[in-house]
C-alpha cells in the first residue's frame, strides 16, 4: 500500500503523510507511554533505549509482550503508529545455518499418516490421540524425557499449538513467525512471517497431491502457505473490525477451511472515549485452494445506536458472542459446532454463552442453545462514570465443544463453560441439555477456559479457578495483577453418559512459592488411552492416569534451555493450548505471562531415552 500510495501523491504530498504519522505516533505515545518512560526509574526502559529496538519488536511487545496489559485499550492504528514514531534499530538477526535442517524430506504423501493436524487429531476436538498415533503406552509414560527444544526470540509468550505430519512440526508465535521444523529434531524447513502474531494450531488440510497448511493471525488475517515450501498462496483479510482477535484454530471439511473470529473490544471499552461496542462475532467459510470466502455467518445481529454515556461516547449494541476456539465438524448431520462468548454491550442475545449449530454448506444457523443468559460483559465497569450496565459474569465457552461417540454408539455433544460447568447436548435433538455438573466455582478466570478431553467413556476437564491476591504483593513482573500460589487448578473425571464424578486430581501449590506462579490449570488437556495430560500455570506438565487420577509423570518446564537453533530461551506458565502426542514424541509450548504468569519462549519436545535425534 505504501508503495501505490507513493506513486500517487506528489514531493509535497508525501512529507505532509509522514509528518502526519509522525504527529499520530507522538500523540499516542503522549497518551499512553510518556508518563512512564520519560522518568528515570531502572525497571522502566527510557524513550532513548526504545528507540533502539525495531518497530516490530515494539509492536509485539504491545500485542504480546511485557506491555500487553497496558496496551489492551489501544487500538491496532494506534500501536502501530507508536511503533514506528520510536522504533528505529534493526530487528532480530536470522537464524544461524546451523538452525536449518541439512537437507530435505518429501513431501508429506497422505492424511492418514500419523500426526496431529489441527486443534486435535480429529474434527470432533476430542483431543484424544489414538494408541498407535500416539507410539507411546501409558505404562510407558514416566520414562519421558526432554529431547530437544527450540527458543523463539524476542517473545516472552510462547502460546502456539504445535501440529505435527509427516514428520514435520509447524507452530505459530506471538511475534508472528510460523516455522517447519523437524519433529525429531528441531532443526528448520522454512519460516514464514505473518502479519500479527499467531496463536492458533495451524492446520494441515489436503490440496490435491500436496498439503496446504491454513492458520490465522491475531489480526484478522487468514493464509495458506503451501506445507511443504511455506510459500505464501493466498492472504485474505476476513474481518475488518480493528480490535479482531483470531484465536480459534481452522477446521476443514471437504476443501472448506471454517475460522472462527473473537476480539479485543471488550477491553478496549476500558477508555471512556471508546464507543462501545460494534463487533460482531463470526464464522467465515473460506476455500483451502485460494482463500475465496463461500460463506459468512455472524452471530449477533448488526450494531445500532442505543443511547449515549453520560460524557457523551455513543453507546452501541449489540455485540460479542465471539469464538475463542476451533469448530467442531459432525459430516454425518452436516453440521459446523461452535461456543460463543459474552455480549459486550446491551442488548444481550440468544447466542452467547452458548453452542451454535451451523449448516456446513451455508453457514445458516440450524439450533442455538445458551447456557448462561444476560451475561453482557466489558471493562467499562471498572470506570464507574461510563458503565451503564450491570455487568455480567463473563462465563464464555472459551474451548471446543467436543462431538463424543460413546461405547454404545450414541453420540453426544460435551462442551466446558468459563462458569465451572460441563454440560452435555443433544446433537440429535437442537442441542436439548442432557446433563449439567458443576466442577469449580468459575468466572472471568475460572472454570474451564481452553479445552477438555474425553475418549468416550470419561470426559476430562482441568480447572482454571485462579484466585488473585490481595494487596501490596499483588503484582507481577509485567505489570498484571497476580494469583494466589496455593488456590486453584484441578482435573476432573466425569462419566460421559450422565456426568456423575469418577475422579478429581487437586492441584499441587506452588512451593516454594514463585514470582507469577500460581495452580491454576487452564490449558487444554490432552489425553491417550490410559494417560491424560494437563498443563499448569505453575510451570509444571502433568500426566495422570485416566483409570483413577493418579499421577503418571511430572516436568517441571520454568527453567532455562539451551536450544536447537541457539536462542536463550526459558520456560514459564503453561495456559491456551495443550500438549501434542504423535509417534512416541510429545510436544508443548511455555510461557505465558498474562494474568500473573511467569515468562518463558521455548517449544520443548520430549520423548523415551534412546529416542532418535
Amino acid at each position: 500500500m505504501l508503495a501505490v500510495g507513493a506513486l500517487l501523491l506528489g514531493g509535497g504530498d508525501l512529507v505532509a503523510a509522514a509528518q502526519a504519522a509522525t504527529d499520530a505516533g507522538a500523540a499516542v505515545y503522549a497518551k499512553y507511554c510518556a508518563a512512564c518512560h520519560e522518568q528515570a526509574v531502572e525497571r522502566i526502559p527510557t524513550r532513548a533505549a526504545l528507540t533502539k529496538m525495531s518497530p516490530a519488536r515494539i509492536l509485539r511487545t504491545l500485542d504480546f509482550g511485557q506491555m500487553m496489559t497496558i496496551a489492551y485499550p489501544i487500538r491496532r492504528e494506534e500501536r502501530e503508529a507508536v511503533a514506528r514514531f520510536l522504533g528505529r534499530g534493526a530487528d532480530e538477526a536470522a537464524l544461524p545455518a546451523t538452525a536449518h535442517c541439512a537437507a530435505d524430506v518429501p513431501a508429506p504423501s497422505g492424511m492418514s499418516m500419523h500426526g496431529w493436524t489441527g486443534w486435535g487429531p480429529s474434527p470432533t476436538n476430542t483431543r484424544l490421540q489414538a494408541a498407535e498415533q500416539a507410539g507411546l503406552a501409558a505404562q510407558d509414560v514416566s520414562r519421558l524425557q526432554l529431547r530437544w527444544a527450540f527458543g523463539f526470540s524476542g517473545d516472552v509468550t510462547a502460546f502456539g499449538a504445535p501440529t505435527v505430519l509427516g514428520g514435520r512440526l509447524f507452530v505459530g508465535s506471538a511475534g508472528g513467525r510460523v516455522l517447519a521444523l523437524d519433529a525429531r529434531t528441531g532443526c528448520v524447513y522454512w519460516q514464514y512471517q505473518a502479519s500479527g502474531p499467531v496463536r492458533a494450531a495451524p492446520t494441515v488440510a489436503a490440496h490435491g497431491a500436496r498439503h496446504m497448511l491454513v492458520f490465522s493471525d491475531q489480526n484478522g488475517w487468514v493464509y495458506g502457505l503451501d506445507a511443504q515450501t511455506g510459500a505464501e498462496r493466498w492472504k485474505r483479510k476476513v474481518e475488518e473490525h480493528e480490535a479482531t482477535r483470531l484465536t480459534g484454530s481452522l477446521a476443514v471439511n471437504e476443501g472448506i477451511a471454517f475460522v472462527p473470529a473473537a476480539s479485543w473490544e471488550e477491553t478496549r471499552s476500558i477508555d471512556p472515549s471508546y464507543p462501545c461496542c460494534s463487533f460482531r462475532g463470526s464464522v467465515t467459510a473460506v476455500r483451502v485452494r485460494d482463500g475465496a470466502v463461500v460463506w459468512k455467518t455472524y452471530l449477533v445481529g448488526r450494531p445500532a445506536r442505543t443511547g449515549t454515556t453520560p460524557g457523551g461516547t455513543p453507546i452501541l449494541g449489540p455485540s460479542g458472542a465471539g469464538v475463542w476456539s476451533a469448530p467442531t465438524v459432525d459430516t454425518a448431520r452436516g453440521l459446523l459446532y461452535v461456543g460463543t462468548g459474552d455480549n459486550y454491550s446491551p442488548p444481550a442475545t440468544a447466542t452467547s454463552d452458548a453452542i451454535v449449530a451451523l449448516s456446513l454448506k451455508t453457514g445458516r444457523i440450524v439450533w442455538s442453545q445458551q447456557a448462561t443468559a444476560g451475561d453482557v460483559f466489558n471493562s467499562s465497569c471498572s470506570r464507574v462514570e461510563k458503565c451503564h450496565f450491570v455487568n455480567g459474569p463473563d462465563v464464555d465457552f472459551g474451548s471446543s465443544p467436543l462431538l463424543v461417540r460413546t461405547p454404545a454408539g450414541r453420540d453426544l455433544l460435551l462442551a466446558g463453560q468459563k462458569s465451572g460447568v460441563v454440560h452435555a447436548f443433544d446433537p440429535d435433538d437442537r442441542g436439548r441439555i442432557l446433563w449439567q455438573t458443576r466442577v469449580a466455582k468459575g468466572g472471568a478466570n475460572g472454570g474451564i477456559q481452553w479445552g477438555m478431553a474425553s475418549d468416550g467413556r470419561n470426559v476430562y476437564a482441568s480447572i482454571a479457578g485462579a484466585v488473585r491476591s490481595r494487596g501490596a504483593a499483588g503484582t507481577s513482573p509485567l505489570g498484571n495483577a497476580a494469583f494466589d500460589p496455593a488456590q486453584g487448578g484441578g482435573l476432573h473425571a466425569l462419566d460421559v453418559l450422565d456426568g456423575k464424578p469418577v475422579w478429581f486430581a487437586a492441584s499441587t501449590p506452588c512451593s516454594p512459592p514463585r514470582p507469577g506462579c500460581n495452580p491454576a490449570q487452564s490449558a487444554a488437556v490432552t489425553a491417550m488411552p490410559g494417560a491424560v495430560f494437563s498443563g499448569s500455570m505453575d510451570g509444571h506438565l502433568r500426566a495422570f492416569s485416566t483409570v483413577d487420577g493418579s499421577l503418571l509423570w511430572d516436568y517441571d518446564t520454568a527453567r532455562p534451555y539451551t536450544t536447537v537453533n541457539g536462542v536463550p530461551a526459558n520456560g514459564g506458565s503453561l495456559d491456551g493450548a495443550g500438549p501434542v502426542l504423535v509417534d512416541g514424541m510429545l510436544y508443548v509450548n511455555s510461557g505465558y505471562p498474562r494474568f500473573g504468569g511467569m515468562p518463558g519462549n521455548v517449544l520443548l519436545a520430549f520423548g523415551l531415552p534412546g529416542t532418535a535425534r
